[in-house]
Formats: C-alpha cells, structure tokens, sequence
C-alpha cells in the first residue's frame, strides 16, 4: 500500500528586481570594479566571478546584490542595451 505525505501548500512570491547601473571601472587583470547604481548613486563592488558578461568602463549593466565581506557586491552582472 503507497505512503502519502500531505503537506500544507504555501505560496510565498517575491519579486525581485534586478539594478541598473554604470561600469565605473573594472580592471581585467586584477578581476575587479565598481559599479554605480543608477537610482541611488550607491557604488558596488565587482568581481570577476560576479560577472555574466565581460564589462568595460562606461558599460550599462544591470545587476544583483549580495553581502560580501566587506559590504553589498554586485552579482550576475550583464550589459544591456
């Protein structure tokens, strides 16, 4: 005879929205940046590993944030149009 687990159905949705920002500066040999948001003029950090597309200086980005050890970086970095 088949077990049944009958849970409570819980529906939590969140919205998240992803930042626009500007490259301010990225240094490719070092792996690292600054990202400028554009609603609040807050600067983020950058790593290398936070990227999804390779950024420029002067580049429009939109991006994710996440605690960091030093405070909030910028993650899942891509260009847009």
């Amino acid at each position: 005879m088949p077990h049944f687990l009958i849970l409570p159905l819980c529906l939590n949705i969140i919205f998240i929205t992803m930042k626009n920002g500007t490259v301010k500066f990225f240094n490719e040999s070092k792996g690292f940046g600054f990202v400028i948001d554009d609603a609040d003029n807050q600067e983020y950090f950058v790593h290398v590993t936070g990227l999804i597309d390779e950024i420029n200086e002067g580049d429009k980005v939109e991006f994710d944030l996440k605690d960091g050890r030093k405070g909030l970086n910028a993650v899942d970095v891509k260009i847009i149009d």
